[in-house]
């Protein structure tokens, strides 16, 4: 039986842009799920869709819609026909897309339109990998990202399902007015068993996890983005089957190896 990852995209991108993850975690025997939310240029929506305020609605639907229909999914994909383990389930995500899978996680965030508590927290969902995950809001977003996402208000101190956070000591992303501290805050904030890679040298694409073409990729390198994939798919199989020797051993290699890419912390 495979354990499965469902993994949500950054911003306008698609079920086609994160490969470099998306297949390192199946070659290791995840069956990984991707939707292409509304936000993405694929679809080419028009600027004036009256859906575009709520595209953060949207996307975690489609991520409720997914374990809810887990059995659908299974019969219509002969190659993972009878393979689905239920009890083994992963969320994943980089950018909007680690907002968006952290609610699964227990994280909440408020309502834009009248302010009410967002709160999706799914017990079917075992353990996570948030790649650069935004922090908290308020003061701390740029002008950009107070008016365009207004939703990005986030309250971390109820996410105590097992989760990675991995953010890029360099990642001066537009989304906040502070510096790449900022992006390790699901950390910080969150309670439960948590682990944190800090990437040496790590923009927001984290080495190159968007695409392999890296064609929105500023900081690409095949060594971060070997220790990225190692380190989640470590975290995701001591997370998802106790007892499994995996992480242990990543923490071990971290402490070791000459040229680590980068810092692990966990609580």
């Amino acid at each position: 039986m495979s354990p499965i990852i469902v993994f949500s995209h950054g911003n306008g991108q698609s079920l086609y842009a994160y490969g470099p993850l998306a297949n390192y975690w199946s070659a290791h025997g995840f069956v990984v799920i991707q939707p292409t939310h509304l936000d993405s240029r694929m679809l080419g929506l028009a600027k004036d869709d009256p859906r575009r305020p709520r595209f953060w609605r949207h996307r975690e639907a489609d991520l409720v819609a997914i374990l809810d229909q887990l059995d659908r999914i299974e019969a219509m994909v002969p190659a993972v026909r009878g393979r689905l383990d239920l009890s083994r389930i992963a969320v994943a995500g980089h950018s909007w897309g680690a907002q968006t899978a952290s609610m699964l996680l227990g994280a909440t965030h408020p309502d834009p339109d009248d302010g009410s508590v967002v709160d999706i927290a799914d017990s079917r969902v075992k353990a996570g990998v948030l790649l650069a995950v935004p922090g908290t809001g308020g003061d701390n977003l740029s002008a950009f990202a107070a008016e365009n996402f207004p939703f990005m208000n986030p309250d971390f101190s109820r996410m105590r399902t097992p989760a990675l956070v991995i953010a890029g000591d360099h990642d001066n992303g537009a989304m906040t007015v502070r510096g790449p501290d900022w992006w390790r805050e699901a950390y910080d904030l969150s309670p439960g068993a948590k682990g944190l890679f800090t990437v040496f040298g790590g923009e927001h694409s984290l080495g190159g996890v968007p695409n392999y073409e890296s064609r929105e990729t500023t900081d690409e390198s095949p060594e971060r983005l070997a220790a990225v994939q190692r380190l989640s798919l470590a975290y995701l199989l001591g997370a998802l089957y106790p007892g499994d020797a995996a992480w242990d051993e990543a923490v071990a290699w971290m402490e070791t190896v000459d040229n680590p890419q980068g810092r692990l912390e966990t609580k």
